[in-house]
């Protein structure tokens, strides 16, 4: 897929209207990201632009692509940039979220929402340190991720303050959308919404 995809990317930058994501998918959240710095340090390799459409369709229908959105307004009056697309999915733990903050000198968080096995996992980082990583799978009703403390907008979704043997937790992929508005950018919250620029396709290592 080399060059840039021409499908529908002048209408991305003239009249196009965004399309959310985020069911059984995987995102990474960067604050003020920029495209270029973003895929260095990912070490990915630019396709070129993209419109929605066929950016989110690439994104959920491959597993070595990745689509980079433009960067979206979000919390703290910041702008976030979005990366999404299964390999992130399937391989959340090849990317090593406080590294890439250290790398890009900002905030980076990590989310991954997949219904067939319930399994809901996030990551937040600053500035290179690990604040926050919390995994569960509800085929099993395990935590198998407790890093750091969860906050307010982790207790709204039902977090106890502390991991033990009597917490009882349930999380959905409800909750993993609400935590990451309540971070940066929902992106189900995308959809149909005009869109600030075309998305940019990117190959995988």
């Amino acid at each position: 897929m080399p060059g840039t995809m021409t499908v529908g990317s002048v209408r991305g930058m003239d009249g196009d209207t965004m399309v959310g994501f985020g069911p059984k998918q995987a995102w990474l959240a960067v604050r003020e990201g920029e495209e270029t710095a973003v895929c260095a340090a990912l070490g990915l390799r630019d396709l070129g632009t993209a419109s929605w459409r066929s950016g989110i369709d690439l994104a959920y229908l491959t597993d070595d692509r990745l689509v980079l959105t433009p960067p979206l307004p979000g919390v703290s009056d910041a702008r976030w940039l979005l990366v999404t697309g299964r390999w992130l999915l399937r391989a959340a733990l090849a990317v090593d979220v406080a590294e890439l903050s250290a790398t890009l000198g900002t905030e980076v968080q990590f989310f991954a929402t997949y219904r067939v096995s319930e399994l809901h996992r996030w990551q937040r980082a600053v500035d290179g340190v690990l604040l926050r990583a919390f995994e569960f799978v509800g085929e099993t009703g395990e935590v198998t991720e407790w890093r750091g403390e969860p906050d307010e907008a982790e207790a709204a979704i039902g977090l106890p303050a502390v991991l033990d043997d009597e917490a009882d937790i349930l999380v959905s992929e409800d909750d993993v959308m609400r935590l990451a508005r309540a971070w940066s950018v929902d992106p189900t919250a995308l959809n149909g919404r005009p869109a600030p620029g075309p998305l940019r396709a990117a190959a995988v290592p």
